[in-house]
């Protein structure tokens, strides 16, 4: 994956806060579809090179990625990409079943006429669009990835905390990351689509239990195959940590 240089080079008034938003969704892409290897250092030297965009702007895009978690740092060494492995997934998995369930029984119990509009309106765009890319199959369609996400954002929109909704919008990166990984293993059959309109369904009619127990259903046969995916796959580092821990 390159990127020119030209735009991203480019110094004047109000374009370093620019530039490092470029390298952080451009870095950020990348992290969670796994392009960079696990564990790896990233010097700012090498980001530089890669991203096509000034020091300044690369160090403040890796703080903000260090802070939301997709990235480690050392003291005085730099960053690196986190690890992944099944204990950390499991881990991830748990607490993002904890945050979204307190997330969507509030949306419920709070409900609006706007919130089911736009409920119904995320789950009709994400019916239209196609999961995967029809010219790689093994590849997600990024259009998708993004009514996805908004999808599973407008769930719990009416919880009335931004607070929580911020946390849950943290988790939900971290789990994208694992599942973008394993993407290109061997997909295990099921009805995502399906899936996704009973936790709808069950949320518009009110049935708080039944619609928390469609939606942490549905993370965990994610999670699951994730771990599988990897534990049949060649992903270097990954494949053998999370057949380890499985």
């Amino acid at each position: 994956m390159t990127y020119g240089t030209a735009d991203l080079s480019e110094e004047g008034p109000g374009s370093k806060s620019t530039l490092a938003s470029a390298v952080y969704t451009q870095l950020r892409d990348d992290l969670l579809r796994g392009v960079l290897e696990t564990e790896s250092k990233l010097r700012v030297e090498w980001v530089v090179s890669r991203y096509g965009a000034g020091a300044s702007p690369v160090r403040e895009a890796l703080n903000r990625l260090a802070s939301e978690g997709l990235l480690g740092r050392h003291d005085q060494r730099g960053f690196f990409i986190m690890p992944v492995s099944a204990e950390e997934l499991e881990e991830l998995t748990r607490t993002r079943c904890w945050m979204e369930e307190r997330a969507l029984r509030e949306s419920i119990a709070h409900r609006t006429g706007e919130w089911e509009e736009q409920l119904v309106l995320a789950l009709h765009r994400l019916a239209r669009s196609q999961r995967r890319l029809p010219e790689d199959p093994a590849s997600n369609n990024p259009e998708w990835e993004k009514l996805h996400r908004a999808f599973h954002r407008a769930l719990i929109a009416a919880c009335r905390s931004h607070w929580l909704v911020g946390f849950c919008d943290q988790l939900s990166d971290q789990a994208s990351r694992y599942r973008l990984m394993s993407q290109a293993s061997p997909a295990i059959e099921r009805d995502d689509l399906g899936e996704h309109r009973l936790i709808a369904e069950r949320t518009l009619d009110g049935d708080a239990d039944g619609a928390v127990e469609a939606l942490l259903n549905h993370y965990r046969l994610t999670a699951a195959m994730c771990i599988e995916r990897f534990s049949q796959s060649e992903y270097p580092k990954a494949s053998k940590t999370l057949r380890g821990r499985k």
